[in-house]
């Protein structure tokens, strides 16, 4: 697969991460997509290995979300400020410490958000609160294995082919 390919499947990767942030947009599905089209173009065994395990993930992923709460976004005031600085703060805390750093950084992100919105420590730790009990952990865990996924698909493309 050429670099112009490799760029747009690139691409989609990260609109997927970024919708899964945006209620209504099919994050997960567009990071499968990705890694299918890149799959099919690519016919090497570790492509086909990653997008067995990626879809297995991201599987088990939509079963685990049903089980989690419904999302309750209206009601405590989740705005898409917040999605920004929760997702920049979760993309920062995996690039910083690789999967686990991805937590902190979510809810590290939405902290800041509620701080320079409402001004004290507590008012802010209590709507961070709120927020992961109605949709942080369903957000949050869709957001890792998006961002799994496409950590193993940039993994592979840089290892480049077995010599």
């Amino acid at each position: 697969m050429d670099l112009p390919q490799l760029l747009l499947v690139g691409l989609v990767l990260l609109l997927g991460v970024v919708g899964v942030l945006v209620p209504g947009v099919p994050g997960t599905l567009l990071v499968w997509a990705g890694l299918l089209w890149w799959s099919l173009h690519e016919r090497s065994a570790a492509a086909w290995a990653v997008l067995v395990a990626s879809t297995a993930l991201l599987l088990v992923v939509q079963v685990v979300k049903w089980q989690l709460p419904p999302r309750r976004l209206r009601g405590i005031g989740v705005t898409r400020r917040m999605a920004a600085y929760a997702g920049a703060g979760a993309v920062a805390g995996f690039v910083l410490l690789p999967v686990v750093g991805a937590v902190p950084g979510f809810v590290g992100g939405i902290y800041l958000c509620e701080r320079r919105r409402l001004g004290t420590h507590g008012e802010a730790w209590a709507s961070v609160r709120a927020v992961m009990r109605a949709v942080g952990t369903s957000v949050l865990v869709e957001l890792l294995a998006c961002l799994s996924v496409t950590a193993a698909w940039l993994g592979t493309v840089l290892a480049g082919p077995p010599s």
